[in-house]
Formats: C-alpha cells, structure tokens, sequence
C-alpha cells in the first residue's frame, strides 16, 4: 500500500526538485498568477511539497501562484521550474498542512488497491471544515479529519479505527465503517446524502 515518506536516493524524476515521494493525480483545477489572471490546470503528480501543473498560463519564475485543485483544496506556492506546457510549483504551507495533503495524496493513490467504489454518479467534494467527530452508538465520541468525502461516503484519518461494520454517526450523518487503510477508515453512509446534508463540513 502506498504510503508518504521522504524520497530515498534514486534516481531523479522529471520535474522533480522537492524532498517527498510525488504520486500522479490528474486534477482538475484553475489558478491565479500573480496578476490575477484565472486558468484552467491540470495537476499532473503531486507530492506534499510540490505539484506539477500542465497548463495554458504561462507564469515566472519565482512568481507566486495560488490553485485550486479537485478534492485537494487550495494551494499556494512560487513557481519553480518551466516547462513548454506545465511548470512546477513549490508549496508554501505549514508542516500541519503537508500532513493533510500526505494524508488526502495517500488515499488518492490507495483508492483502486482498497477496493473503493468509483461512483460517478456521487462526485467527490471538498470539505473547508475537515475537523470532526466520529460518535459510535454507544455515545464515545473520537475526533478525526475528513480527507475524501462524497455524498454516498467518506474517508477519515482517525487514531481508534473502529472495527468494519460498526455503526457511525459523522456529524449528522449515520453510516458505517467498511474499509481500513493506513490513515483512518472508509465509511459508507446509511444512504445517498443531499449536499444540504454536507453543509456542515462544505
């Protein structure tokens, strides 16, 4: 299973100047240059301190972009590297945030090895409020993150992963928990939920 920490010594990769592993991703996304001129983007690999993004912008070295990039959320950082149709960024973000995007990379580059379903029909959204609680029937309440979230379910990263099949309560929304994987557990809600529903976390 796939999982974040400092790149060995081997041999370099393209585009590749940071200290971490990178994944590929394809996301869709758009971006700010510095004088606010708007483009769509693609980030093309990512890892906790960099992303690759193929894009039409054509920015400078050294200048600061912001993006939004799919089930990501948004990105800061200074362009380090140019190429024909993409560049590079390096991530200005804290040590706190580097750890989220390690946690939401692994779950994107663990998705088909954990058996998740890849529903189209439920597009994966992106919370702004990531800080929860899990509550189980007996009333104990554990706190955990959100990193992916749907309206047919969720990942958390969560310390007490509770066993496959207990019944969960997220915020207000019932489910249950159905996979396990390094950071948290995958939970399957009771039912396909409305996006009024998941106004608490967006």
């Amino acid at each position: 299973m796939f999982s974040f920490q400092h790149a060995q010594n081997t041999a370099p990769k393209p585009h590749h100047e940071g200290a971490f592993q990178r994944v590929s991703v394809n996301l869709s996304g758009r971006l700010m240059l510095a004088n606010h001129d708007e483009f769509e983007c693609t980030a093309v690999d990512m890892s906790p301190g960099d992303v690759l993004l193929s894009s039409p912008a054509r920015p400078r070295a050294g200048e600061r972009i912001i993006a939004y990039i799919d089930h990501v959320g948004r990105l800061e950082g200074t362009v380090s590297r140019l190429a024909d149709d993409a560049f590079v960024i390096q991530l200005n973000a804290t040590e706190r945030k580097r750890e989220k995007l390690a946690a939401q990379l692994t779950w994107i580059a663990n998705k088909h090895e954990l058996g998740l379903p890849e529903d189209r029909r439920h597009d994966r959204l992106a919370p702004r409020k990531t800080v929860t609680e899990l509550t189980l029937d007996t009333g104990e309440k554990f706190p955990c993150r959100i990193i992916d979230l749907s309206l047919s379910g969720a990942a958390v990263d969560i310390e007490n992963r509770p066993p496959i099949g207990t019944p969960i309560m997220l915020g207000n929304m019932k489910g249950k928990i159905v996979r396990h994987f390094q950071e948290g557990c995958a939970i399957e809600f009771s039912g396909v939920q409305s996006r009024e529903a998941l106004t608490e976390f967006l």
